[in-house]
């Protein structure tokens, strides 16, 4: 199964005619199956008709909000609202959707977005404790199948992806998802948020560093991920027929159901 996220950039911004063809012919030309979307306001709109939509349920005030699309059927749909202090109500459709993907192997989507202020890593921390709580109580069989994606706002070395990449414990709690990217490319910087996009370069943060803050991860069991990812890059990255399709980069990956699940011994 192909996977994507990616934040659209809401269409208030920066040249949206001219960008919505270029979206809609990036995303089409990777052909995912399962794509999670920020800062959408329609999701039909980009990807055409036919796919399955499980919406956060508020949005911002100029109509965006969190979608995520499935080519296959989705079952139960759970939500917890992102907005953990007074300051996370600065992105009042924060929060995580959890969705069953009636795929040929069923598994779980976690669509995770919390608050963007560079100060308030706090609550990105409580925002990602709940998440995973969340996750824990829906699917708490180790072996159940879950990807977790979105853009979380947050470069790999902040305690809050620490946390959901198994690095350090919070409020109590551990977890380990493996970062797609990470397991195909390792150290490299794989920045999606950069000032080297030209609608970065006209945006508010044109004076922060380029960083990695959009993720697909796979959750693990004591002896590593369930899933295999095959192939992870970053997607949208160059113009469109001359235009730019987003502020961010998405990221895209290959997931397959390995041969053999961790854990168990192999034969030489």
């Amino acid at each position: 199964m192909r996977i994507l996220t990616l934040n659209v950039l809401a269409p208030a911004y920066h040249g949206w005619e001219r960008r919505r063809p270029a979206l809609v012919a990036g995303i089409r030309a990777i052909a995912p199956d399962v794509v999670a979307l920020q800062e959408v306001v329609d999701v039909p709109d980009l990807l055409g008709p036919g796919w399955h939509e499980a919406w956060y349920s508020r949005r911002g005030d100029v109509g965006e909000g969190a979608a995520l699309a499935s080519r296959w059927p989705i079952g139960e749909v759970h939500e917890i609202d992102g907005r953990v202090s007074p300051r996370a109500r600065d992105l009042p459709w924060s929060g995580t959707v959890v969705a069953e993907v009636l795929a040929p192997v069923p598994f779980l989507v976690v669509h995770h977005k919390p608050l963007h202020r560079l100060d308030c890593e706090r609550e990105r921390e409580v925002q990602a404790v709940a998440a995973a709580r969340l996750v824990e109580a829906v699917a708490p069989d180790p072996d159940r199948h879950v990807v977790l994606l979105g853009d979380f706002d947050a470069r790999p070395d902040s305690a809050g992806m620490r946390f959901w990449t198994g690095r350090q414990s919070l409020d109590g709690m551990s977890v380990c998802y493996h970062d797609a990217w990470e397991t195909v490319h390792g150290d490299d910087p794989g920045h999606t948020f950069t000032p080297e996009n030209p609608l970065v370069q006209v945006g508010g943060f044109h004076l922060v560093r380029g960083r990695r803050i959009d993720y697909i991860l796979v959750r693990g069991r004591p002896q590593g991920p369930t899933l295999q990812v095959v192939s992870c890059e970053r997607a949208l990255v160059e113009p469109v027929d001359g235009v730019q399709a987003s502020d961010h980069y998405g990221v895209v990956a290959d997931i397959v159901v390995p041969e053999r699940p961790p854990g168990t011994q192999g034969v030489l």
